[in-house]
């Protein structure tokens, strides 16, 4: 018979949330390694089924489409099964996404079960930030912040440099495997740590499926119309067209759906109205830039998987001690002024990038990314704290759930833009050039400009996330 949450309480004492902190920042590891690691493995896979820019980009954009469409249901799962049975329900989805996809014959097989891994990844990306808003004081949000941060991190870091080296030796289908320790360390600590009759949310209620029809009715139809672009507007306006209507009809059901998958009286808080725009703005910048980089190291500059995925190795480590630091500032500063920092240090390193060419050091593109992972370690910590600092209790899941979808959401279509940016400055030059195989060294490094351009304009709405005074008695 599994312990009650009073007995764990009892048995652990005041290292118990802390406990479960570690318990869900394992499984969210997992889930981001599986996210990332693919994008060094882009061209090897599409070499392997012979895809071109506009569906080797869905073995990334299939991913964050599954994982910003199913975060809207963290709330209700927690809610209707709690918190041990959904977070292992997450992880046994993930488990099955990753050894499955390592077998994967064909491409379709490959892209369902990267959506597979991006459902379970949506599901668990909203908990951490639940857990720290709802079980540590205000005092110790920072901290806890800063700490999960460090261990989040180091996923995105490591993820990439040993995809690097497992592709080389391996082949690609060794990266979908990488997620399986992981997946199985989590299931045994759930069953040690986690109890049933957890009580982090409250009591349960009816699924929103109306608003999640419509969500994604509007986000699909907004992604394949992006994709469509590769093809001309003709064919993608129709598309952007209905995502237009899901879009608006979902933000009208919710204004007055009951029980809705996102609580429209969030964005009365003004923290939280800039903080989520910051979180879609910077979401587009951030992963439309991780799909972008390791292809440019391999595609633009020639060099080996696992020296694309190694640039980023130092800079994860820099970005691990940043984010405890800045963590620990994000209780003692406004998080506006440290989230700003962060986004021009990241529109910096994106502008840097575009200087590159072929002559360019190695070791120079590593400092240039070290600038940016200084400043996503300002953001991580304080975007989520600043925009849910203030939020009545009861909308804390909700509201965790919705800055994650959005800023889900913007790195699903920063993909897809990035993509679109990049094919079409590849033909622009080509066409100039003359020549169908010319070097696309200038499109990466303009693709890179309208990364910087994202994270720039992110700064504007960060700096309007000051604390109201007028919030404090609504």
């Amino acid at each position: 018979m599994q312990p009650t949450l009073e007995e764990l309480r009892q048995k652990y004492g005041a290292r118990y949330k802390w406990l479960v902190l570690l318990t869900v920042m394992i499984g969210t590891m997992a889930s981001i390694l599986s996210s990332t690691i693919v994008n060094v493995a882009v061209p090897d896979l599409s070499r392997y089924f012979t895809l071109g820019q506009e569906r080797a980009q869905w073995v990334s954009a299939g991913f964050m489409l599954a994982m910003t469409l199913s975060m809207l249901t963290t709330p209700w799962l927690l809610l209707r099964y709690g918190l041990r049975r959904t977070y292992a329900g997450a992880i046994l989805l993930l488990l099955f996404g990753g050894v499955v996809g390592g077998f994967s014959i064909n491409y379709p097989m490959l892209l369902s079960m990267r959506v597979t891994e991006g459902l379970a990844a949506g599901v668990l990306q909203p908990i951490p930030a639940i857990i720290i808003m709802r079980a540590f004081e205000p005092a110790e949000q920072g901290k806890a912040m800063g700490i999960f941060g460090f261990g989040v991190v180091l996923a995105p870091a490591l993820g990439p440099s040993v995809g690097g080296f497992l592709v080389e030796i391996f082949g690609w289908r060794s990266i979908f495997f990488v997620v399986v320790p992981f997946c199985l360390l989590v299931l045994f600590m759930i069953r040690r740590l986690l109890a049933v009759n957890s009580t982090l949310m409250g009591e349960s209620r009816p699924l929103d499926w109306k608003g999640l029809l419509l969500a994604s009715v509007g986000t699909i139809a907004l992604l394949n119309g992006l994709v469509e672009l590769h093809h001309g507007v003709m064919h993608a306006s129709g598309l952007l067209i209905v995502a237009m209507a899901g879009f608006v009809g979902f933000v009208m059901y919710q204004l007055r759906a009951e029980h809705g998958l996102m609580n429209m009286q969030l964005f009365r808080y003004r923290q939280f109205a800039m903080g989520a725009l910051v979180a879609f703005i910077y979401g587009a910048g951030l992963f439309g830039s991780t799909y972008l980089l390791p292809v440019y190291m391999q595609m633009a500059l020639h060099y080996a998987p696992s020296q694309a995925g190694l640039i980023l190795l130092p800079a994860g480590i820099v970005l691990g001690f940043t984010i405890i630091i800045a963590g620990k500032l994000a209780d003692r500063f406004s998080p506006n002024i440290l989230v700003s920092i962060g986004l021009c240090l990241l529109a910096l390193s994106f502008a840097l990038m575009a200087l590159g060419a072929e002559n360019t050091a190695y070791v120079t593109f590593m400092a240039w990314a070290i600038i940016g992972r200084i400043g996503l370690g300002f953001v991580l910590p304080a975007l989520s704290l600043g925009a849910m600092r203030g939020l009545n209790k009861e909308l804390i899941a909700q509201g965790a759930s919705t800055i994650n979808f959005l800023r889900q959401l913007g790195g699903a279509i920063g993909v897809s833009v990035v993509g679109i940016a990049l094919e079409w400055r590849i033909a622009v030059h080509q066409s100039r050039s003359g020549a169908a195989t010319a070097e696309p060294i200038q499109a990466f490094n303009e693709t890179f400009l309208l990364v910087a351009l994202l994270c720039a304009l992110a700064v504007f709405a960060a700096w309007r996330m000051r604390p109201a005074s007028s919030e404090s008695s609504q």
